[in-house]
């Protein structure tokens, strides 16, 4: 059976077509939210950021919220096939201890336990990745406005429930309690332009580099949100995904150039409340410069528990049986890799080639 599907746009299928896909016609990878399902790509970042994409010899921009924050950094790294089986080592065998007289750490333990392990995976190469000499990072938050401006329990626990009704509404309600912040390092700006949502552009630079990463991943209720970020806006940011979930954003006016997206399903997901909102999960004309990577459905049934990793694991399995079936499926996604280089050397034949 095979393990990877490629969906497409209407426009990436033509350049296809017509003249294959080279490292050179890659713009823009975008990276999504989602915690541990993230680690089925580990083989696939590997494979593009270590070996096929830098042979084009370009600027490619590198965009991320939550867990693809962390791997678009890790892209960036010296050493990214090193790095990337590090950092899946690493999400798969952690485990914080509850506090005393606790079923499960406290927000204040797990903020302190990520805050620790960013530090110590990235910080001595902070200035590298910060500096690579074509990739350019951009880190997503979500800065909370008006009643979540600040990260009180009873404002949050407000505010975030009446941006969950208001956006049931609207999307564009979000804006009304959220704030898209990106944060770049430094270099050529973002080919693409965001208008639907309040959005600030902040540098990314060594002194916020650990904060700005710790609030991309700052899920509500299980991690605290991050008060303030140097060269930010004052007030509490919290995970990118809120606001940009797999990262929907409006690709077909970046031109030149084509999207590769290494992803964990087919359907691209504007915000984290819309998971349950079916109506906005279809693909949009945004999208029809994308080349979308994912796990063929009927494969992924046939991985442990049926399943891609996800966060429920950690609380419906003990820790050495999550380690052991998380780490199996990380071994079976090698898969996905192997089929998308024997696509690459095949000639990229577009008869295999599925509609977003």
């Amino acid at each position: 059976m095979k393990a990877l599907h490629i969906h497409v746009g209407e426009r990436a299928r033509q350049h296809i077509a017509t003249q294959g896909l080279r490292p050179q016609d890659i713009r823009l990878v975008p990276a999504a939210a989602g915690g541990p399902k993230g680690l089925m790509l580990t083989h696939l970042d590997q494979q593009i950021f270590g070996r096929w994409l830098p042979m084009g010899g370009h600027t490619v921009h590198l965009v991320g919220a939550s867990i693809g924050a962390w791997r678009m950094a890790t892209a960036a790294m010296p050493d990214p096939i090193r790095a990337f089986a590090e950092l899946s080592h690493g999400y798969i065998h952690q485990h914080i201890e509850p506090e005393a007289g606790r079923q499960f750490p406290s927000a204040a333990r797990i903020t302190a336990g990520f805050t620790q392990t960013l530090q110590d995976f990235f910080g001595r190469d902070t200035a590298a990745l910060l500096n690579h000499p074509r990739w350019r990072l951009h880190v997503l938050t979500s800065k909370g406005r008006q009643i979540l401006r600040h990260a009180t329990p009873a404002r949050t626990a407000a505010g975030f429930a009446g941006l969950a009704l208001s956006n049931a509404l609207s999307r564009k309600a979000v804006g009304l309690f959220l704030e898209r912040h990106v944060f770049s390092s430094p270099g050529e700006p973002l080919p693409v332009p965001l208008r639907d949502l309040p959005t600030q552009h902040v540098v990314l630079n060594e002194a916020n580099f650990i904060p700005a990463m710790l609030a991309s991943c700052s899920i509500p209720f299980m991690l605290e949100g991050v008060p303030h970020i140097a060269g930010a806006r004052p007030g509490a940011h919290w995970d990118g995904g809120l606001v940009d979930y797999h990262v929907h954003w409006p690709y077909n006016q970046m031109k030149p150039g084509l999207v590769l997206y290494p992803h964990f399903q087919q359907q691209v997901v504007p915000g984290w409340l819309d998971k349950g909102l079916r109506w906005r999960h279809r693909a949009t004309p945004a999208l029809s410069n994308m080349v979308l990577l994912c796990p063929n459905p009927e494969w992924v049934r046939t991985l442990p528990g049926g399943k891609l990793p996800d966060r429920t694991d950690f609380k419906s399995l003990p820790p050495p049986q999550r380690m052991k079936v998380w780490t199996e499926a990380v071994v079976r996604s090698e898969q996905l890799a192997e089929e998308w280089q024997q696509w690459l050397d095949s000639g990229c034949p577009a008869d295999v080639l599925k509609a977003l």
